[in-house]
């Protein structure tokens, strides 16, 4: 498969996708923005609450932070990075990976102080779970 492809997942591959963020936005109080884009970082989905960010330099910066981080955990014997979790002083940002072996995809979650980490982590790793199904049935 070649890297058009990988990008262009199918129309009722990312729908499905945007219904997934869209449980995850309304199941877990305090996100404020949750998007689904490509591992080459390309923007699939978004669903916004309250900010609009400007999502298309959000999926490339996330995507690499993701690749910098699986590298780093390359070097010390970790594998399958799924989630890397930033907190700041204003609020906290989670980047999940969705390894599907046709369509890998990343979940971008930006959030409020405020957010149940483990509430959150966990609807993000159903949402990949369920994303990966659809992705290989």
């Amino acid at each position: 498969m070649n890297l058009a492809e990988r990008r262009a997942a199918p129309e009722a591959l990312v729908a499905f996708a945007k219904q997934q963020i869209q449980e995850v936005i309304n199941h877990v109080n305090h996100i404020e923005f949750i998007m689904i884009c490509s591992s080459d970082g390309f923007e699939l989905a978004s669903v916004s609450k309250r900010y609009q960010f400007q999502s298309s330099k959000l999926a490339a910066v996330s995507s690499s932070i993701l690749a910098m981080v699986s590298a780093f955990l390359s070097e010390i014997n970790l594998t399958g990075c799924q989630s890397i979790s930033l907190d700041a002083e204003n609020g906290k940002a989670v980047l999940t990976a969705v390894p599907c072996t046709k369509h890998p995809m990343l979940i971008v979650t930006l959030s409020s102080k405020e957010v149940l980490l483990g509430q959150l982590l966990y609807h993000l790793k159903e949402a990949s779970q369920a994303i990966i199904q659809q992705d290989h049935p």
